[in-house]
C-alpha cells in the first residue's frame, strides 16, 4: 500500500482543515517544498497536493508550489483543487505534476473526465470523491448531491479512470479514524485503486486499510499532529 503524505495549500502555505471547513484552516508549516523534502528523507516516494484556493476559486492558484515541488525533490506528485479544463491538466502534466486530481468535473462534467482520460491516459487522471453520509459533495465540499458515492465511482469506472481517493468529509481533520466500511464498499463495487482519504490517526489505522488491501492512504493531520511517524507508516506498508 502506498502512503500518501499531504500538503494542502492555501495562501501559499500548508494548512489544514476540519472537516473541509475552509474557516477551520490552521497552519502546519512554513514552507511547502521545505515540508515536502522532509518527507522525502523519511522514505515518501508520492505527495498528494491539494490547491484549497483553487477548489474555491475554480481555477489554479498556488500551481507555483506545486510546480517548485515537483522540480526541486525526488516525489511523484499528485494535484488537485481548482482544476477544470484540459488546459489545466495539460499545464500540470506538462511542467512535471505525475497525475492530476479531478473531484468536482467529476460530477458536473463527466465528458471532461472522458476527454482527459483519452488526451492524456488513464493512469495520469485520478478521480477523487469526496462525501457527506455517502452521498458526493463538490466545489470545495460547499455543495452536496444526492449522488451515491459508488454509483460515481462506477461512471468513472467506465470511463477508464483506474484509481479514485475516496473521502469521508465527516472525518477529515479529525483523527477519528477512515471510515472502513465504505471504503471497503468502494473496493466491492469497483476495481480501480482506491485510495483512503480522511480520519487516519495511527499506526494501526494503517495496518487496518493495508489488511482491506487498499491501494493506498493519504495521511494528513496525523502526520503533522505526530500520532503517526511517516517513516512507520511506510516502512508497514512495504
Amino acid at each position: 500500500m502506498i502512503i500518501f503524505p499531504a500538503i494542502d495549500i492555501m495562501g501559499g502555505k500548508p494548512v489544514r482543515l476540519y472537516k473541509g471547513e475552509f474557516s477551520t484552516a490552521y497552519s502546519v508549516a512554513e514552507n511547502a517544498l521545505e515540508t515536502a523534502l522532509h518527507f522525502q528523507s523519511l522514505g515518501a516516494e508520492w505527495l498528494h497536493t491539494v490547491d484549497l484556493d483553487g477548489s474555491l476559486k475554480k481555477e489554479r492558484v498556488n500551481s507555483e508550489v506545486f510546480l517548485s515541488i515537483a522540480e526541486n525533490t525526488n516525489l511523484k506528485v499528485e494535484v488537485g483543487g481548482g482544476i477544470r479544463t484540459l488546459e489545466d491538466i495539460d499545464f500540470y502534466l506538462g511542467n512535471g505534476i505525475e497525475r492530476v486530481i479531478l473531484g468536482s468535473v467529476a460530477l458536473k462534467n463527466p465528458a471532461l473526465v472522458k476527454e482527459a482520460v483519452h488526451s492524456f491516459g488513464g493512469d495520469k487522471i485520478v478521480v477523487g470523491i469526496d462525501a457527506k453520509k455517502g452521498y458526493v459533495a463538490t466545489e470545495g465540499w460547499t455543495e452536496s448531491s444526492d449522488v451515491y458515492f459508488t454509483e460515481l465511482a462506477k461512471q468513472m469506472e467506465d470511463i477508464g479512470i483506474k484509481t479514485i481517493i475516496y473521502t469521508d468529509i465527516s472525518r477529515d481533520g479529525t483523527l477519528s479514524g477512515p471510515n472502513i466500511k465504505q471504503l471497503s464498499e468502494l473496493d466491492k463495487a469497483v476495481s480501480c485503486n482506491v485510495v483512503a482519504s480522511g480520519g487516519i490517526t495511527d499506526l494501526n489505522d494503517i495496518i487496518a486499510l493495508k489488511n482491506e488491501g487498499l491501494y493506498g492512504a493519504i495521511c494528513g493531520k496525523s502526520i503533522y499532529s505526530g500520532t503517526l511517524e511517516l517513516r512507520d507508516a511506510i516502512e508497514v506498508c512495504r
